[in-house]
């Protein structure tokens, strides 16, 4: 038995006619839903500020740790977020490049900012700070 395939093709089916309706293939899986996206942590932020100053500044690993009198191998992870660094040690750091402990504190809350898309709530009260910054506890 032969199946009849339209002249101008000229391809055979190797099915029945019914087998290739659509309605005979199966509905195709839904797609699974993609995880939400992480937040990035705190060290991987003030580390990506770190090594963007460092590199604009043209300035080695060595000479910025020399300076922060901390170590090289150190300061490369606390830069790759790998460590999670003392205020004093983010200080020393800051300094090195020419910066304040606030500044670094602040280029790394614009970095968050930008990073996951979000501000702060619009209902939070200000009443308690004078001031639009960053606080943190150790």
């Amino acid at each position: 038995m032969r199946n009849q395939a339209s002249p101008d093709t000229g391809v055979l089916p190797l099915r029945p006619a019914a087998a290739l309706r659509p309605a005979a293939l199966p509905a195709p899986a839904p797609a699974p839903a993609a995880p939400a996206p992480r937040e990035p942590l705190w060290r991987d932020l003030v580390g990506d500020v770190l090594r963007r100053e460092r590199l604009a500044q043209e300035r080695t690993l060595k000479d910025v740790a020399d300076t922060a009198r901390i170590s090289m191998p150190y300061l490369s992870e606390v830069e790759r977020g790998r460590k999670e660094a003392s205020s004093e040690v983010l200080a020393a750091a800051a300094r090195a490049l020419g910066l304040g402990l606030g500044d670094l504190l602040s280029r790394a809350q614009g970095e968050l900012v930008r990073v996951t898309g979000r501000r702060a709530p619009a209902d939070r009260s200000t009443a308690r700070a004078p001031y639009d910054g960053l606080c943190l506890a150790a």
